[in-house]
């Protein structure tokens, strides 16, 4: 019954309520992993002490840096399963999901390994200061030296059953572990619970994440038998198809996410020398423009499943249908969200911390930010359709453009035109020319599609 309700919703129902019941989910446990962020943000906030909120916002690279582990273990390893679900190849699907989850786990705890051994290093490297090194390191201690590998585990997971369809149970378990996360923090923070500062939200994230792996592994124990993730160790092996096929989607989206690690980290050294107030301001204004960027970022990667499995399947036309509609909304949205954004910029910071200086900082920034988001929900869109179907060259050159020729070039010349203001506009700069490239690409696949001779070809 179940395996049919799937079949139904990948082949035969309407666009929109296809659309609609993967992404919706997707974007709802997106928009609740913002939320945490902001919630680490807005609480340590309430301590109206820049160096803690300095603290968060130079570790958020670390952070960012998880999703390279992520991305090439659950977006490489759902992208196969969708596409051997889509070909009715079981097996593929059953091994593809070991494989991700046992990289996963390995990498998670080298990750913890490496940060512990050289925390000297990874401080000097984010930009902190003598100030603002032990609030940093504490937070860093319980996020990532203790909790890389549930934070990378939940996440992984996630994808993995989000791939055969199963939206809102991939939803349900990054939320629980979101939700957690938010009730903590203010007893871990502030003054009343803990006053434990940065170094309490780092708890409440470790804590919260270890709950979010215990729902999905109580789930896959409940489900046992009529789903097609699997996590048997005998199932995982180092098949040559699989290997290729994972990394083959999976290593350009890491790639794009060290990237992303890269220019928030040259962002924030470069914002470090103008102070902890403006430190505090970037941070701030960086997780408040997350919130729609994580929800054009959700409709991406709920589609996925449904382009990966009617591409393989041969399902053209329902295709190109899923790609165009999701565009139509996603570009909608993100119009819209950027003009509230920029009107209301300085009511929107002044909400995180009653500074001022900060306010002022976080309004310009903000203002900088929100001008790139009609831009980004296109390339988020170009590069998920990659990704579902298995184009990891495009993937890559999208990645390479995006940071290496674009984003970071622009950090350096428009913080020498116009220091520090200059930085908020650079990710705008980039997005511009790859929105335009991703529309060229996405057109030209199209035309592709539409020949069948040609299909392989993509």
């Amino acid at each position: 019954m179940e395996d049919m309700q799937k079949t139904e919703l990948f082949e035969r129902a309407a666009i929109p309520k296809a659309v609609a019941k993967l992404a919706v989910p997707t974007i709802l446990s997106s928009l609740v992993m913002v939320l945490y962020n902001l919630a680490d943000t807005y609480f340590v906030g309430m301590l109206n002490d820049p160096i803690e909120n300095a603290a968060v916002a130079l570790a958020a690279p670390v952070l960012l840096a998880f999703n390279a582990i992520n991305n090439l273990f659950g977006v490489g390893s759902s992208s196969m399963m969708s596409r051997a679900l889509g070909t009715k190849d079981y097996d593929t699907v059953y091994r593809s999901s070991a494989f991700g989850f046992y990289c996963a786990l390995g990498f998670g705890i080298l990750f913890s390994l490496l940060c512990t051994v050289f925390s000297q290093p990874l401080l000097n490297l984010l930009g902190a200061s003598p100030e603002t090194a032990e609030s940093t390191a504490a937070y860093l201690k319980w996020t990532t030296n203790l909790g890389a590998t549930p934070a990378i585990l939940n996440v992984v997971l996630a994808y993995l059953v989000r791939s055969e369809g199963s939206a809102m149970h991939a939803s349900i378990g990054t939320m629980s572990g979101c939700l957690m996360n938010i009730i903590l923090d203010p007893i871990f923070i502030l003054p009343w619970g803990f006053n434990m500062g940065a170094e309490g939200a780092g708890l409440a994230t470790f804590l919260s994440n270890c709950l979010a792996c215990l729902y999905f592994f109580v789930l896959l124990y409940v489900k046992k038998g009529r789903t097609f993730v699997c996590i048997r160790p005998k199932m995982f092996c180092l098949k040559g198809s699989i290997v290729l096929g994972v990394c083959g989607v999976g290593i350009p989206a890491s790639i794009q996410n060290l990237l992303n690690v890269t220019g928030m980290t040259i962002l924030n050294n470069f914002t470090a020398s103008y102070g902890a107030d403006a430190v505090a301001a970037m941070g701030i204004t960086q997780k408040v423009n997350m919130v729609p960027m994580y929800i054009a970022m959700g409709l991406s990667q709920g589609i996925m499943p449904l382009i990966s499995y009617n591409y393989a399947s041969g399902n053209i036309k329902r295709t190109k249908h899923t790609i165009s509609f999701s565009a139509k909304v996603s570009l909608v949205f993100m119009i819209g969200a950027s003009v509230l954004y920029y009107a209301g910029a300085g009511f929107i910071t002044s909400l995180f911390m009653e500074n001022e200086a900060i306010i002022g900082y976080g309004t310009r920034f903000l203002r900088g930010f929100c001008l790139a988001l009609p831009f980004l929900c296109i390339d988020f869109l170009a590069v998920g359709v990659f990704q579902a179907v298995g184009m990891g060259k495009e993937a890559f050159i999208f990645a390479i453009l995006r940071k290496i020729v674009l984003e970071i070039p622009a950090l350096f010349l428009l913080n020498l035109l116009f220091p520090l203001y200059g930085l908020a506009y650079a990710q705008m700069t980039a997005e511009i020319i790859l929105a335009a490239a991703a529309v060229f690409v996405l057109k030209r696949m199209f035309k592709k599609l539409e020949n069948p001779q040609k299909d392989s070809k993509i």
